[in-house]
């Protein structure tokens, strides 16, 4: 893998987390906090977020590169989305966790698409860990929306 490539490739997952971020704040702000502490636990994740991104921002200055500074279009379009649904739903606490897992299933897929390349042992071991991460905040957000869903249909 050339260098210009692994750069891009860390930008790649440096816009994603900083949607992560981004999008676990919104859900944060949105969270009625009905049937357990969303608000903490969001803003618990987006903390975690922005350190990936520091940390793959320290991967890229390493190699040389400039890291992005910003998130992707997908991730501002889909913060809109959640904020317009939510505000339709009266901040609905299912349509917010519906809203914040399919943001989560595009980090998943960031993630694995990163790890089938050949990257450095190195920055491997970094995007492993920071891929349990994912998968972790997105098995949470999937057990709570369920949970929300239960609850609600009770």
């Amino acid at each position: 893998m050339t260098n210009d490539h692994l750069i891009s490739t860390l930008n790649d997952l440096i816009q994603i987390s900083k949607d992560g971020e981004k999008g676990f704040r919104a859900c944060a702000d949105d969270a009625q906090e009905r049937y357990v502490n969303y608000k903490e636990m969001f803003m618990n994740r987006a903390t975690a977020c922005a350190q990936t991104v520091l940390d793959l921002q320290d991967l890229v200055h390493r190699l040389g590169g400039e890291p992005t500074n910003h998130s992707t279009l997908g991730g501002t379009l889909h913060r809109q989305w959640v904020n317009l649904k939510s505000a339709i739903t009266g901040r609905d606490d299912d349509a917010i966790l519906s809203e914040c897992e399919r943001g989560e299933d595009a980090a998943v897929h960031a993630y694995r698409k990163a790890l089938s390349q050949d990257l450095p042992d190195d920055i491997r071991l970094v995007i492993e860990r920071q891929y349990q991460g994912v998968l972790a905040n997105h098995d949470q957000v999937r057990a709570l929306r369920n949970m929300a869903r239960a609850k609600k249909a009770a």
